[in-house]
């Protein structure tokens, strides 16, 4: 059916139109595993995603194999457009255009590679009003779908190989999130997890617990505890949290490095403790306007918790968590613990910050205070 396309310059492959009930669809990108370009091939079923990756010259083969389920297949490359169908009768039908212009050849790619796809049914996200029963998503709840997928996305390229994963999602609220990172590792990873969430409202986690009954989902589990108190496990393997409010975040931060936790994704929420102490005397330029002091603490306040993990031997980046004009809260720190020793260098500049400020900030209190008394 394919003889004519040139596998080597394929940009991205659509099947669809399935003549079995059970799937949705088949999509074929471009990733980039190991150092090497393959093309990645996930099937997509109402249910779950499978994903195998092939080199551009053995593409071809499994594509034949899906049509056996499929009607129709869409193929961009970087020269062409194919289109194939096939009848009701078993006829092929099959279409090509040659793409003219810059713009076509971009808008190859404009369609977001989300790791969940809308179409794709996660039970939890539908008893929590994120998608409806056929998998589409709510439009009031698009700003969290797309924050999840983004999370997902940091967290793939965060643990790589892992068989086995003791997870703990500090400040969990409703748990869209906690849903999600368990159906994904689970379902799409395969991955043997122990994941816990963890919050102060009773409510939302009575109705997580029941959520996690109905759908019979294991080594899942909601606390009603204070993230202070955490005692639940002596070895945790990955720390997330998704806005966790103001000094939460230096809680679960501090949690991590206690119990050297392997891993660190950590989206923070609204950040008061400093935007309280600062005076005009510290940068009045600035201080004297609200909106201004509110930006200023909270990047100082990220820069210290950042500043903190890299000198217990973490690996650290800063990055935009989703666009701004999604969410103002779009920072997100991702530590990866190495086997460097503690920088003392990093301890010097910290308690100069805070001595210059004339701050008290949680995370460094609970890693450091007993020693600067």
């Amino acid at each position: 059916m394919f003889e004519e396309v040139d596998f080597n310059k394929t940009q991205k492959i659509i099947i669809s139109n399935p003549s079995n009930k059970d799937y949705k669809k088949v999509m074929v990108t471009k990733a980039l595993v190991k150092g090497e370009t393959v093309l990645k091939h996930e099937l997509l079923t109402k249910t779950q995603s499978f994903v195998k990756n092939y080199s551009f010259d053995n593409i071809c083969e499994a594509l034949e194999a899906d049509m056996e389920f499929f009607k129709q297949a869409e193929i961009w490359t970087s020269d062409y457009y194919y289109a194939f169908k096939i009848t009701s009768k078993g006829k092929v039908l099959s279409n090509k255009k040659k793409l003219n212009t810059l713009i076509e050849a971009k808008a190859i790619n404009k369609e977001k590679n989300y790791i969940i796809k809308e179409g794709m049914i996660i039970p939890a996200l539908i008893d929590l009003g994120v998608m409806t029963a056929d998998g589409k998503i709510v439009k009031s709840h698009y700003d969290k779908y797309r924050q999840i997928n983004k999370y997902l996305e940091m967290l793939d390229s965060t643990i790589g190989y892992e068989d086995h994963l003791n997870i703990v999602d500090f400040g969990c609220g409703k748990s869209y999130l906690t849903f999600v990172v368990y159906y994904y590792l689970v379902n799409i990873r395969h991955i043997d997890v122990n994941i816990i969430g963890l919050d102060l409202k009773s409510g939302v986690i009575d109705i997580c617990n029941k959520i996690r009954d109905k759908y019979g989902y294991k080594n899942l589990s909601f606390i009603n505890k204070d993230i202070a108190n955490f005692d639940e496990f002596d070895h945790i393997d990955l720390i997330m949290t998704l806005l966790a409010c103001d000094v939460a975040t230096d809680f679960a931060l501090y949690h991590a490095i206690r119990l050297k936790c392997k891993y660190i994704l950590s989206v923070p929420c609204c950040q008061k403790e400093i935007n309280k102490q600062l005076d005009r005397s510290s940068f009045n330029l600035m201080n004297k306007y609200g909106l201004l002091k509110e930006r200023f603490s909270a990047l100082l306040t990220d820069s210290i918790r950042a500043n903190i993990l890299e000198y217990y031997g973490y690996r650290v980046n800063v990055g935009e968590f989703v666009d701004f004009d999604a969410s103002p809260k779009n920072v997100l720190i991702k530590g990866v613990k190495t086997d460097s020793g503690k920088n003392e260098a990093i301890k010097k500049e910290l308690d100069e910050t805070i001595k210059k400020y004339g701050i008290h900030q949680t995370l460094y209190d609970l890693c450091f205070g007993k020693e600067n008394d």
